[in-house]
């Protein structure tokens, strides 16, 4: 067992500075002063921990500061620590440079445009870090560099002169959902993935802006200008569901994607699929409303689930929640100097969205509800 531990008997000009810092207005100099004098008198360091309300530890530290410090340890030391590592060191600045000269792809990433979080995750795999440093730590990185990141904002009205009551049935319906597990909520919407057209794209980058290549049409290429796709961002799991379309989205097309959402999710044991969407005329079509009604009606039945319709104000993309995800997987997939292949969107979009390759849809010309062309 350990002696207790004491101070030394304090000489008279130790007892006077001792006296001086118990009148202190510091919490520090008057706790340590009445830690050491109660040392002086005898008291264990249990005994002192007890009657001040700090721990033991805290008493041994005093005591073991002023058996190394003398009275010096009355006043507060500095915390700032005695050897600073920076967090990027400044030689490493143009690797930075030619960093962002280069795609993220070469470096087995899944997208062609940097971002802060993934900039400091290439930076700490290729040694350039220690350890995987924070967004904002990059950010500030790149300031001091001038490599700027600019984003323009744009405010967005609806003509619908039925706007608010369209937005209040949208918003009930996901206030619905929210209470009841058995349904699934989503946003359906359809978009072209172009080969020839390039998406508005802002990166981070020194000097002048990147220059990102004019594609063109070619009549001599096999595979089309655009692919066309059927999207539903479920709001529960925030996954995106995906089909390609041979052609361009119709009435027929819409019943097909519609009716392998319904299997998809009466998979999961779920009752109810509520649908939000805008109106093309792919969406009225009067084969989709009477699926639509039939479908409701074997779910009375109890041979399926029912399909709950919400039709979105016109011209009013922040109401569907699953635009944004166009936008970022469009830039996500792009290249900036050459024109992708069929093959490699499809596969980069799925890739993006973290989706299964199925079988386009498309027109059944031959009646028999059967699809059986596969992905280019």
């Amino acid at each position: 067992m350990k002696p207790p531990l004491f101070i030394q008997s304090l000489s008279a000009a130790e007892n006077r500075v001792l006296e001086a810092a118990l009148r202190s207005r510091d919490a520090f100099t008057l706790r340590r002063a009445q830690i050491l004098r109660a040392s002086a008198r005898g008291d264990r360091p249990s005994q002192i921990a007890a009657y001040l309300g700090c721990s033991t530890q805290t008493v041994r530290n005093v005591l073991h500061a002023f058996q190394g410090e003398g009275l010096s340890c009355l006043a507060a030391q500095s915390t700032v620590p005695h050897r600073v590592q920076a967090i990027w060191e400044k030689e490493r600045d143009d690797e930075l440079r030619e960093l962002l000269h280069r795609s993220p792809r070469l470096f087995g990433k899944p997208r062609s445009t940097w971002t802060l979080q993934l900039l400091a995750k290439v930076c700490f795999e290729r040694g350039m870090t220690a350890r995987e440093v924070s967004d904002e730590s990059i950010r500030r990185v790149l300031q001091r560099l001038d490599i700027n990141w600019k984003r323009a904002k744009h405010w967005m009205t609806s003509p619908d002169p039925h706007y608010t009551r369209k937005k209040a049935a949208r918003d009930r319906l996901i206030r619905l959902s929210a209470s009841h597990p058995e349904w699934v909520l989503g946003f359906e919407d359809e978009v072209w993935w172009s080969r020839v057209a390039q998406p508005a794209l802002h990166a981070w980058t020194d000097g002048p802006p990147m220059k990102v290549q004019l594609l063109t049409s070619d009549p001599s290429d096999p595979d089309p200008d655009a692919i066309a796709c059927y999207g539903f961002l479920r709001h529960d799991t925030h996954q995106v569901m995906l089909r390609f379309v041979e052609g361009r989205p119709l009435g027929e097309v819409t019943v097909q994607f519609l009716t392998w959402l319904c299997g998809s999710i009466a998979e999961e044991g779920k009752r109810v699929l509520v649908v939000i969407w805008d109106e093309p005329s792919w969406h009225t079509a009067d084969m989709v409303v009477q699926w639509v009604k039939e479908q409701n009606r074997r779910a009375e039945r109890g041979e399926g689930i029912r399909v709950v319709v919400c039709g979105l104000p016109v011209a009013s993309p922040w109401l569907n929640n699953i635009e944004p995800c166009w936008t970022h997987a469009k830039k996500a997939i792009m290249e900036v100097d050459r024109k992708l292949t069929a093959a490699e969107i499809t596969h980069r979009v799925c890739e993006h969205f973290g989706c299964e390759l199925l079988p386009y849809l498309k027109m059944d010309l031959a009646g028999d509800g059967v699809l059986t062309r596969s992905i280019p």
